[in-house]
């Protein structure tokens, strides 16, 4: 963490010194000579959770690495009204001008409303979806497509199930997750067609409690395989493994917390987009407004393959993903039925990576056993 935590927080000066800074001369690139560009990143939980902050973290880890760059960082920082105090601290006491809040209820209202402020420093945001003509110059979006990933966690499931049933402890229904869920079962579905996904919202990104009675929930139905999509998926992976049962992890690898039943994992690899981003502010070109990528692209990677996992599981999901990193591969296609029935995808439509509406996905498919 940085040094001044609380004074980010609590201790903020007047308004007055705050407009003192409005503008920064980030981008100038005589500025960017004279010192080296300080990037802020921001945490909504610890860094060391085995999971989505654990992944920023290790991004973060890789840039202090480069030349004439400065990182502050602060774990912990809720998706409130808090985030704009640190983001505001950041810029006004460390001299910030590339920020990374990076979790998802930070975009709306508290990026924006930062930004707006301070239009020479850039903001880029986790997940959030900039829209053209809607959302400020100086703000940006990156993620990847970790679909993939998790479309190949279920090709791997889908060997080892012995139940048919999978399990998946999610937090919120909103479209990444749900495209998640959708790609892991029908993953699954591609080996054994009539396998099934039961899936439990939790309503938090991180709740130890709820995501540990979910997961024994799921397994005392006769789920054999877990995945999840929570910041922390700790206490999935230990749970289920506890359960004797066998897992693919999520945001970074958990192999070592169960390595007799981690199967593989869908990780990422922020660090791909760290360095576009700054290279564009070292280098004074425009900010970046829109990255996304998949495996092709180096923004997501799979977790080597646990030894229990069969060679035929192996054969299948490497096949599938050098398809995927060819860019050969549609997960989205059509004839596909949501799981009340309704045809979301019809026969002969496919829908590349980059399609906008799978940003806004809103349904669980057929075979995914739940509801939001």
């Amino acid at each position: 963490m940085s040094a001044k935590p609380i004074n980010r927080r609590d201790t903020l000066k007047s308004l007055a010194a705050l407009s003192a800074v409005g503008t920064l001369g980030a981008w100038s690139p005589s500025a960017l000579a004279q010192k080296p560009l300080t990037v802020g990143i921001i945490y909504v939980g610890p860094r060391d959770d085995y999971g989505y902050n654990h992944a920023q973290a290790q991004a973060a880890a890789e840039v202090k690495k480069m030349p004439g760059v400065k990182v502050v960082e602060e774990e912990n920082v809720p998706e409130t009204a808090a985030v704009q105090k640190t983001m505001t601290g950041m810029i006004v006491q460390d001299g910030a001008s590339l920020l990374i809040p990076t979790s998802y209820g930070y975009f709306d209202p508290h990026v924006l409303a930062v930004a707006s402020k301070y239009p020479d420093v850039r903001f880029a945001h986790c997940g959030g979806l900039w829209t053209e003509g809607k959302h400020p110059k100086n703000v940006g979006s990156f993620f990847g497509y970790i679909d993939e990933c998790q479309y190949l966690n279920g090709v791997v499931a889908g060997h080892m199930s012995k139940s048919g049933k999978l399990g998946f402890v999610a937090a919120k229904p909103i479209p990444q997750v749900l495209r998640n869920i959708n790609s892991f079962l029908m993953g699954a579905r591609s080996v054994k067609p009539g396998i099934t996904c039961s899936v439990i919202f939790t309503g938090e990104w991180s709740m130890a409690i709820k995501e540990a009675e979910a997961t024994n929930s799921l397994a005392d139905q006769g789920v054999d395989v877990f995945t999840m999509h929570v910041d922390g998926p700790k206490v999935v992976v230990e749970t289920a493994a506890k359960r004797g049962k066998m897992v693919c992890g999520y945001h970074a690898s958990q192999a070592k917390l169960a390595p007799n039943a981690y199967l593989t994992g869908a990780e990422w690899n922020w660090s791909t987009a760290y360095k576009t981003m700054i290279a564009a502010a070292q280098s004074g070109k425009p900010h970046p407004n829109f990255l996304r990528g998949g495996l092709k692209d180096g923004y997501v990677k799979m977790s080597p393959y646990g030894s229990m996992v069969t060679d035929a599981a192996k054969k299948d999901a490497d096949a599938v993903k050098a398809k995927m990193m060819a860019g050969s591969f549609d997960i989205f296609k059509g004839p596909l039925k949501d799981n009340k029935g309704n045809v979301v995808i019809a026969a002969g439509k496919s829908y590349k990576q980059t399609a906008i509406e799978l940003e806004g996905m809103n349904y669980l498919v057929e075979g995914v056993i739940g509801s939001f």
